[in-house]
């Protein structure tokens, strides 16, 4: 659909950090990860109540999740593409249609007869990950394009913050109904936010490239034909590597790791999931104020993954014996991941305007992918190396990246957005 340009008028008040698109792109972002990390959560009791054991449960969970990380990342191609030639808006509409569907679908898993139910259920998710794929890569390209420089880093940060929230809203909507209708519940939040989606205009930056004829947008593999850029590009993944270990493995696997450790009390993965969410929420929060009181994204960035680190450490390897503190533990690491906000920022801020969306929308999507192989080498190793080590190993690799990465980017606090990728 066609899309007015912006007035001086509406680009004065797009520019406030409470202004329509932050707001509208953070409650796009709260359900996007409610129902991202609906399956972590509902992944036990949902497997349990059709009918597969413990073990299979392990197994055929960890098959789901890369099913949907896999969707996650064809989506973040395909949506990362129509950003940047149909338009920022058209994303975050066609994104919230699709995963929503797909999540209502889910409510009605235990009714399916014409197919295997957890067949279905792998299907179902790798479509809510094509549509899940779009909603933060597009809100924050068009914040970032909205805002003024002096107040991106805050402004998307406010986005992740409040939009992280909605796991906490996903764990106790599982604990107080049923994961059934946890699922329609995030299908119903998605459609109801299209309304809030219309009054929402398109980045100015965006309309200005439209308007050059010879310029090409949209151009997924350019990334791979320019050394630079592609350098560039793979470390924007790296950064964001200790993020999805920490959830993907420590948190969504925290029941075998308290097994593991000794810990008497059953460890609940939903619960160790949404207290990573709260850290997560808060240090997104402040991330962008770390960033801006240090002048540097890179500094910020580095200092969340060192605590995140720390944590880990103290997690996998000081012998905790007590659920309580393994949730602590689950809250700290999150507030050290959570430099989310800030990583697809840095993505966004180091291409442009013509790739900006493609590259802000597939660098997440291409982290949350890379949970597949993190998952696989985690259960290949299992055997050999028991649970503790072989997340260890999963882990140091994560880190090892994402500090390489961090550490040798260049810094975009400050830059001008407004600029063409040759």
């Amino acid at each position: 659909m066609a899309v007015p340009a912006l007035s001086e008028k509406q680009q004065s008040a797009a520019a406030g950090l409470f202004g329509l698109p932050v707001i509208v792109a953070a409650l796009g972002y709260f359900v996007d990860i409610y129902d991202l990390l609906l399956f972590g959560i509902v992944r036990v009791p949902s497997l349990t109540d059709l009918g597969l054991t413990p073990e299979q449960i392990s197994t055929v969970g960890a098959s789901i999740i890369n099913w949907q990380m896999g969707g996650l990342l064809l989506g973040g191609i395909l949506w990362g593409i129509i950003g940047d030639k149909q338009g920022r808006l058209s994303v975050l509409f066609g994104s919230i249609i699709t995963y929503s569907i797909a999540n209502i679908a889910c409510g009605f898993i235990k009714h399916v007869t014409f197919m295997d139910p957890v067949t279905y259920y792998a299907l179902m998710r790798f479509v809510a990950g094509i549509g899940l794929a779009g909603e933060l890569g597009a809100g924050i390209t068009l914040v970032s394009e909205i805002l003024p420089k002096e107040k991106r880093a805050i402004g998307t940060s406010l986005v992740a913050g409040i939009g992280l929230s909605g796991a906490v809203v996903a764990y106790f909507t599982v604990k107080y109904f049923d994961w059934q209708t946890a699922f329609l519940v995030g299908g119903g939040l998605g459609i109801g936010l299209l309304l809030l989606r219309v009054g929402v205009v398109e980045s100015g930056m965006f309309k200005n490239v439209t308007e050059q004829e010879n310029v090409k947008r949209g151009d997924f593999l350019s990334f791979f034909t320019n050394a630079d850029r592609l350098s560039r590009y793979l470390k924007c993944i790296g950064i964001g590597l200790p993020t999805w270990f920490v959830i993907g493995i420590l948190a969504t696997f925290s029941n075998e790791f308290g097994k593991a450790l000794g810990i008497a009390e059953e460890i609940q993965p939903g619960l160790s999931i949404m207290w990573c969410y709260v850290g997560l929420a808060v240090g997104d929060l402040v991330s962008g104020f770390i960033s801006q009181s240090m002048a540097s994204r890179k500094k910020a960035v580095s200092l969340l993954m060192g605590i995140a680190l720390i944590f880990g450490l103290v997690y996998l390897y000081f012998g905790i014996k007590s659920a309580t503190v393994l949730y602590g533990l689950c809250l700290a690491m999150g507030f050290g991941i959570g430099y989310w906000a800030m990583f697809v920022t840095i993505g966004a801020e180091q291409f442009g305007t013509n790739l900006r969306a493609t590259a802000a929308t597939t660098i997440p999507n291409m982290v949350r992918g890379l949970v597949i192989p993190m998952t696989l080498t985690y259960q290949a190793l299992k055997p050999s190396l028991d649970i503790i080590n072989a997340g260890a190993v999963v882990g140091l690799i994560s880190f090892i990246l994402g500090f390489y990465a961090i550490l040798t980017i260049p810094e975009t606090h400050g830059k001008d957005l407004n600029y063409l990728e040759e």
